[in-house]
């Protein structure tokens, strides 16, 4: 919890200025609002409504009797009208344009490091497949052991066939004994 804040001697007092205070506002409110106007001056429905908007007002002071006109053939403050629009309209669009550039910013570097990881993954799993198949290469395999096993019992029923030739030659009594 905060603590009320208290007056000491020893600082100054903060001057508050009422009449030229800078105008506060919500930077995020703002650039919502642009972006909304942007995104509906960038229709088709704008622009019905203003070409609506202005073939009614030329209508209007061309057809209307003459007191009811409010303004004349140049007109003028159709004019200065559009041109207030048009002075409004640019800075509110450029400020969309900005704001989206941040966002764009922003995803281009969430998917830069989205890339970076998967980068990353990958060339670990390139190494850990690459380990894999050279302990696979050290691994006996089935058809190795198998062909082993044969060889050995190929060797073993050799060697039973050679005890059993050599055993009855052991019975007999040597010749020179």
């Amino acid at each position: 919890m905060a603590e009320p804040r208290r007056t000491r001697l020893d600082t100054p007092k903060e001057l508050r200025r009422t009449l030229f205070r800078k105008p506060s506002y919500d930077s995020e409110t703002v650039g919502v609002f642009a972006e909304e106007f942007a995104r509906f001056m960038g229709t088709a429905k704008f622009l019905l409504y203003m070409t609506l908007f202005v073939v009614v007002w030329v209508l209007w002071n061309w057809l209307a009797p003459g007191g009811a006109q409010f303004d004349a053939y140049p007109y003028i403050f159709l004019t200065l009208m559009l041109s207030l629009q048009a002075s409004y309209a640019a800075p509110l669009i450029l400020l969309a344009q900005n704001r989206q550039e941040q966002r764009d910013k922003l995803v281009a570097e969430q998917d830069r490091r989205a890339n970076a990881r998967a980068h990353a993954d990958m060339e670990f799993l390139a190494r850990e497949v690459a380990s894999l198949r050279m302990a696979v290469g050290e691994v006996a395999t089935r058809d190795f052991v198998r062909s082993e096993l044969r060889a050995l019992l190929a060797e073993l029923d050799e060697r039973a066939r050679t005890d059993d030739e050599a055993e009855p030659e052991r019975g007999q009594p040597s010749p020179g004994k």
